[in-house]
């Protein structure tokens, strides 16, 4: 077997087992945020639903954006773990392209970056967050609803829903993220 072969093997297996989407076919090109103002998208968001990523292991996950300078964003992401315990990452997010502001690439200290396409918000209750990276014959999804709340209306999960199935997502591959006030209070202390 060619050395390529085994490490493309090895690479899909990973990424198998750690719960990431894979999918056959290259990246679909999903509209994203007209206009997007990532002035108004500063601030705190509470993770709704997820794809499954490896990295993402705990609950009560919140982005917190803040503006670094014209273009791009400061993101602070934590969780919490089951031990009790808070884990969090500092990055930053940078729009691409100016003519595409709601197509961002997102990094974290010294990994690579990656896409982090707003599809869709209101900047005061909802975003709809895309990402994909094409590894050959397969590509990897990452996708995220965010709320201002903890909670969000079943209504607008639906319109959500409907844009991500209209990307090809498979939205019954989300999982929900536990926002219970009392389960996540070590997050507000």
């Amino acid at each position: 077997m060619k050395t390529t072969q085994v490490i493309f093997l090895t690479l899909l297996s990973v990424l198998a087992a750690s719960a990431q989407v894979l999918k056959f076919g290259k990246c679909p090109k999903p509209a994203v945020q007209a206009n997007f103002d990532p002035t108004r998208y500063i601030g705190k968001w509470y993770e709704i639903k997820k794809l499954p990523t490896a990295f993402q292991r705990g609950e009560c996950g919140t982005a917190t954006y803040s503006l670094k300078s014209p273009g791009v964003l400061g993101v602070l992401n934590r969780e919490l773990l089951d031990d009790g315990t808070i884990n969090f990452i500092v990055g930053s997010a940078k729009t691409k392209n100016p003519s595409e502001p709601a197509k961002l690439e997102v990094s974290f200290d010294s990994s690579p970056p990656g896409p982090y396409w707003v599809l869709s918000t209101d900047y005061e209750g909802h975003s709809l967050v895309y990402g994909c990276t094409d590894f050959g014959l397969f590509h990897m999804e990452l996708s995220w609803i965010l709320s201002r709340e903890p909670t969000l209306n079943e209504e607008t999960l639906e319109q959500l829903h409907s844009i991500l199935t209209s990307a090809g997502v498979n939205v019954n591959k989300m999982v929900l993220t536990n926002q219970d006030e009392t389960y996540c209070s070590p997050m507000n202390e």
